[in-house]
């Protein structure tokens, strides 16, 4: 999570559930209020499975990276970020911004 933009809580609550329910196991949050956006993906991942034990292939992994450069964000993400079972095969970027800068992320994200 590139996070450029403040937002409304249930905005926020509602893309956390999005990420959690379309299988997103390991989410980095950058950038603003980033502490938040970590504070609800695990909320979203409790809350899928309500009071039950979350099963291990579905604990969603979350990280928050307030107070470094988004190049060691990106750095962290391409090679530390791990989940204790499950391999993980892609990466997408969320951008939360007022204005799109899709090309500048992916060549930021290629570079580190």
């Amino acid at each position: 999570m590139v996070v450029e933009a403040e937002v409304s809580e249930d905005w926020q609550a509602g893309l956390s559930n999005w990420l959690v329910r379309s299988g997103c196991l390991y989410m980095m949050a950058w950038g603003s209020n980033c502490s938040a956006w970590d504070d609800s993906v695990d909320i979203a991942n409790i809350e899928q499975f309500e009071s039950t034990d979350i099963p291990e292939d579905k604990f969603v992994m979350t990280t928050w990276h307030a107070d470094e450069p988004l190049s060691e964000a990106f750095w962290f993400s391409k090679n530390c970020a791990s989940h204790p079972v499950v391999r993980l095969e892609r990466t997408m970027i969320v951008h939360v911004a007022g204005e799109a800068r899709e090309k500048e992320l992916l060549t930021a994200y290629r570079d580190a």
